[in-house]
């Protein structure tokens, strides 16, 4: 019995896929080979897998000298029929776009504050309202980073004042001895650390008045706690 017909329809399963595309691949391949050598044809066979490897064949020595040769012969006659009136179009949509080109740089360079002595005082009027609207739009985006800046640092500056109004409660309520007394001191120097980063070039001002009161209470608890047990 001879084979039955096969259905031309994509193989679903990946490694039968890929099988049978290298067995018809090296099939392709070698048929190519044997046009080229027995009818003495010019033969260029490009083949890609579906993962974009590709696969080719030349009976000449070049690759490119075939895809030139098809190439001349495909699409030479298009470029011959060309009409003038399609190159003429062509090359005064080149110079417009070239005209416009130069405008544009030009306006970038006065912008830039050079080449404005060919500029007579309407054209410089102009040039001044552009320039003032467009400081105006950059100072409003700078200041509203600046506030957003400032909201942040002050809410930060509130959370250390109540951090450091809590220490110093926790320090005038406590009776504990002196060993717990240096405890707490360690704890409050620990805890006092700002918990993110400053940047180094834009630091703000941060108020210490309250830090260094705190340690003078603590060093005032030391000193009335060492009296007491020295009596």
């Amino acid at each position: 019995m001879g084979r039955g017909k096969v259905e031309l329809k994509r193989i679903e399963n990946k490694i039968n896929r890929q099988v049978t595309f290298a067995k018809r691949r090296n099939g392709l391949l070698k048929k190519a080979y044997e046009l080229s050598v027995l009818c003495d044809a010019e033969v260029a066979l490009i083949i890609f897998s579906s993962k974009g490897k590709l696969y080719e064949f030349c009976s000449t020595s070049s690759m490119s000298k075939a895809v030139e040769r098809y190439h001349r012969c495909s699409y030479g006659h298009i470029e011959a029929n060309q009409s003038p009136d399609n190159d003429q179009n062509t090359y005064e949509e080149y110079l417009k776009l070239k005209e416009r080109a130069e405008i544009l740089q030009q306006s970038q360079r006065h912008v830039l504050g050079e080449d404005l002595a060919q500029l007579d005082i309407k054209e410089l009027d102009q040039l001044e309202h552009i320039l003032d609207g467009t400081l105006k739009r950059t100072r409003s985006m700078k200041n509203h980073s600046l506030c957003d800046k400032l909201s942040d640092l002050q809410q930060k500056e509130r959370s250390l004042m109540e951090l450091n109004a809590a220490l110093m409660n926790k320090l005038e309520g406590s009776s504990a001895p002196l060993e717990s007394t240096c405890q707490l001191q360690h704890e409050l120097k620990a805890q006092y650390q700002l918990p993110y980063f400053l940047d180094p070039n834009n630091t703000p001002e941060i108020r210490y008045d309250s830090i260094v009161a705190a340690d003078n209470v603590g060093d005032n608890a030391n000193g009335m706690i060492m009296r007491e047990w020295m009596q």
